[in-house]
């Protein structure tokens, strides 16, 4: 395990290889095996920009070759900072396929939040967007590298048509190296053989995601490796019996723990489906989208959800193929609960995740009541959860008090934060989530 994360215990890892939960694959190299399995199908979509699953998993063999020649590798970390694009999802599973670790940096997020990224991780690279909105990443991007010994390769995505800010490879007086995102390709190298325990990549927790913009606030690194992320990913996707025949569209985006892995895009992959990108949550951009490719699930904030329920009317979109929504980030009002089925036509779930694991849902064969009412079981037969008070004892079903979990994909402490990490979990390895919640005598969850 990496130096500043910290392992599951021994008898706990036991369990959870022996319960089959963990299988030592790494998620580059799963993509290989769905790359061969389901090689001529369209894994991607992005606008006019399709992929199938043997092109996308070509794309990544020539970016991960790359990003070698270009000198990142195994054990290093980078900053991907990007937004719904075939080229996150590319430059993700090229830099796990280095042996890089992938640091994900919500889009909105500035110097102060990314320069603390690269402090905390040492990170050696950063992957931005083109400059837009009076935002450029390569000045941000310099800015911090000459505060500093890490950030040294700057890559920047520029969409399809557009011509490059630089032309090759430019350096600055730091020794800062730029490249365009859109060059970083080389033919395959032989893979090398990696432990699936290790870190695959970093999320950031929901309270440093959604920290004020130029505060001090200093984000909370979660580390999730290979094993317990692709657990995850394949039991949500198993949770809602996700084929080859299903189309997810990831309105979210794509970074965040909702629509990366709750299936999200890795579940879909991982069964052989279709991910569409969405520019946008924004009922504009996604309704059209829904009735061209067709989409089957897709996993929204309640706020963007009532946007669509109030929209749909205007915008008039065939939704006839949507047989799942799924709602999560934030409490769903009764009200609009109880409008997803009959006005977009498909079955409602509920889903409280967090990017330091626990997922709990709603199941697709759940009596009405309890799918519009609460948040569901978690999602592993392995995973534990308590619902204790101030003192940290369990209180009776029923009754609120804040919600407890371990499990195989929830983690044991924050990367580097050892000071958070005594507060944040417990001596018997419990993760505080923070969230005040109810169990229900059937074992439902009632997040507040």
């Amino acid at each position: 395990m990496l130096d500043g994360c910290t392992p599951w215990p021994e008898e706990f890892a036991d369990r959870y290889w022996a319960a089959g939960h963990w299988r030592g694959h790494t998620l580059d190299n799963l993509l290989r095996g769905w790359a061969l399995e389901y090689g001529p199908r369209t894994a991607l979509v992005h606008g006019g920009t399709r992929l199938t699953y043997a092109n996308l998993n070509r794309r990544v063999d020539r970016m991960a070759a790359g990003f070698h020649l270009r000198g990142l590798r195994p054990g290093q970390r980078v900053i991907v900072q990007l937004p719904n694009v075939p080229d996150l999802v590319i430059t993700v599973f090229a830099l796990m396929r280095v042996g890089a670790m992938p640091v994900f940096c919500p889009l909105p997020h500035r110097a102060p939040e990314v320069s603390h990224l690269v402090r905390t991780t040492e990170a050696v690279g950063y992957v931005g967007p083109s400059a837009s909105e009076g935002f450029d990443p390569m000045a941000m991007a310099a800015g911090i590298a000459s505060q500093g010994p890490f950030l040294r390769r700057v890559f920047t995505y520029e969409p399809p048509g557009t011509s490059s800010p630089f032309g090759g490879l430019t350096t600055d007086p730091s020794g800062c190296h730029y490249f365009p995102l859109g060059s970083i390709d080389a033919p395959p190298v032989p893979a090398q053989a990696r432990s699936a325990d290790q870190v695959a990549f970093f999320l950031l927790s929901a309270s440093a995601a959604e920290a004020p913009l130029g505060t001090d606030a200093a984000p909370l690194l979660v580390p999730r490796t290979h094993n317990d992320y692709a657990y995850q990913a394949r039991a949500a996707a198993e949770s809602v019996s996700l084929t080859e025949n299903d189309v997810y569209l990831a309105a979210h985006p794509a970074e965040s723990p909702f629509a990366l892995g709750c299936p999200g895009i890795v579940g879909t992959l991982s069964a052989g489906g279709t991910v569409v990108l969405a520019d946008s949550a924004e009922p504009a951009d996604c309704l059209p989208l829904i009735e061209r490719e067709r989409v089957t699930l897709t996993s929204l904030p309640p706020a963007a959800a009532q946007r669509w329920l109030d929209e749909l009317p205007t915008i008039g979109a065939d939704l006839s193929s949507l047989r799942l929504v799924q709602i999560g980030g934030a409490p769903l009002s009764r009200a609009t609960a109880e409008r997803i089925g009959p006005e977009l036509g498909c079955r409602l779930q509920q889903v409280f995740g967090m990017a330091e694991g626990l997922v709990t849902l709603t199941r697709p064969a759940d009596p009405d009541e309890t799918v519009l009412t609460t948040q569901g079981r978690p999602l592993s037969p392995d995973d534990e959860i308590r619902v204790a008070d101030a003192d940290g004892n369990d209180v009776p079903d029923g009754e609120p008090g804040e919600l407890l979990a371990r499990g195989p994909y929830t983690v044991r402490g924050y990367y580097r934060a050892p000071d958070r990490n005594a507060r944040a979990f417990t001596s018997d390895g419990y993760f505080r989530t923070g969230a005040t919640a109810r169990r229900t005598p059937d074992g439902n969850v009632v997040v507040r």
